[in-house]
């Protein structure tokens, strides 16, 4: 029957895992290596990337509802006329009416023979061609004459304008340092900053109308590759072998241990909500995600050798 393991020995195996578990300081992916890994920026954020010491199986850095910030609409909404996508609205030419294919303006000066009850417009058709320009006298606003600016939409113009990057995720163990062994606690932490945690501010406007924003994580939830999640409040505690916590577990984004040995496939989430304001009152929120690329973690058994 073989011996219980020397305390002595069994702390001196912890704590060569644990050095082995040091967390190394590579370069930072350039944008263009990420998107050779399978990393696609989300539309409108052209400088995303994802980072780690093990890159693996990049992750998918969107997330979050369809309308992701892609900032595609503009702040004044597509209208369409032949097959051409045109603004709804333009500073020169006025509202589009998508009937008869005609931007309008309030004429200025009104003539002074203006019936009552009625106003020049003038008119410029064919999808905006100024070779079209007439005045038409009418006694209301045409189709599509002064709509407000919806606010939400100037909300993601706002939002394409600034990057919610990926988190860069690191673990202690992980597998390229060391392995780490069963029942031990694992270390987890992302590199803090505004572009990965927030707060990050933008503004859009349009017609009299400005939407404010605010983006900023809630929570960074840890996939720990076997069913597992641990959710975080922040970015986390780097781990130093020589600090005071070494050996132990991590004072605030940690997870307890595996229960066997295996290899394991860890990523996280930042999970974002970006809160809007517009000048007239009306308030809303966009949530968002974005996901790291995959560590992999490298769990052992304790051999223990007798004589």
């Amino acid at each position: 029957m073989p011996s219980a393991p020397r305390p002595g020995r069994l702390l001196a195996a912890i704590g060569l895992v644990l050095a082995l578990a040091v967390a190394a300081a590579p370069p930072t992916a350039t944008v263009a290596a990420a998107r050779e890994g399978g990393i696609e920026c989300p539309i409108g954020q052209n400088d995303c990337d994802v980072w780690d010491d093990d890159p693996g199986t990049p992750g998918n850095p969107g997330g979050g509802d369809p309308g992701d910030g892609d900032g595609s609409s503009g702040g004044s909404g597509t209208c369409q006329w032949k097959g051409r996508v045109l603004p709804c609205y333009d500073e020169d030419l006025g509202w589009f009416n998508n009937g008869n294919g005609c931007y309008y303006r309030l004429s200025d000066p009104q003539r002074e023979d203006t019936p009552e009850g009625m106003q020049w417009y003038t008119a410029t058709c064919n999808g905006g061609d100024l070779g079209s320009v007439h005045e038409e006298l009418l006694d209301a606003p045409p189709p599509g004459y002064g709509t407000p600016p919806d606010p939400e939409e100037l909300a993601r113009r706002a939002l394409a304008s600034i990057s919610l990057l990926p988190p860069r995720a690191t673990v202690a163990p992980r597998k390229r340092i060391g392995s780490g062994l069963v029942g031990l606690p694992v270390w987890m932490w992302a590199s803090p900053g505004k572009a990965y945690f927030g707060p990050l501010e933008a503004s859009a406007s349009d017609r009299g109308l400005t939407v404010s924003i605010e983006a900023k994580v809630d929570d960074i939830v840890w996939d720990m590759g076997n069913d597992d999640e641990v959710t975080c409040h922040g970015p986390g505690t780097p781990y130093d072998p020589q600090g005071p916590g070494a050996g132990g577990r991590s004072p605030d984004c940690g997870y307890a241990g595996y229960a066997k040995a295996d290899t394991y496939e860890v990523f996280a989430t930042t999970h974002w909500t970006v809160r809007w304001t517009a000048s007239n009152g009306v308030r809303g929120e966009i949530p968002q995600t974005r996901q790291s690329g995959i560590i992999q973690v490298q769990i052992d058994e304790l051999q223990v050798v007798t004589r």
